[in-house]
């Protein structure tokens, strides 16, 4: 079945740096788009970041750029984060996501990991 599992969380103090990863097993990694979530308590999810299969296509939400990095590395069937410079909005749970297209949904999820950051 397929796995989507990310690493990388844990607490951090505003200004450092994290850099998350997703590791997929039981899918065609190279042919789905990979997406970074995340959701802060009582708010709901948001996205951050999505790279398309080949990684030429990217998008970021607004309140990530020129701070967060997503990367991908097909021979590892890993995502990356790399979050630099970060808040304590920026606290939630991370969670990778993948997609096929030409479908804009999201079809697996992974559990999450967590994101602290403490003023």
């Amino acid at each position: 079945q397929v796995q989507l599992v990310e690493s990388g969380g844990g607490l951090v103090q505003a200004g450092d740096s994290l850099r998350l990863a997703c590791a997929a097993s039981g899918l065609t990694f190279s042919m789905y788009s990979m997406g970074w979530f995340r959701q802060a308590p009582g708010k709901e999810r948001e996205f951050v970041a999505a790279l398309s299969w080949n990684g030429r296509s990217i998008s970021y939400a607004d309140f990530v750029k020129g701070r967060f990095t997503i990367s991908r590395d097909n021979a590892k069937n890993t995502v990356y984060l790399q979050m630099n410079r970060l808040q304590p909005e920026d606290t939630a749970l991370y969670y990778c996501a993948a997609r096929k297209p030409p479908s804009t949904e999201y079809d697996y999820w992974g559990q999450g990991t967590q994101v602290t950051v403490s003023s």
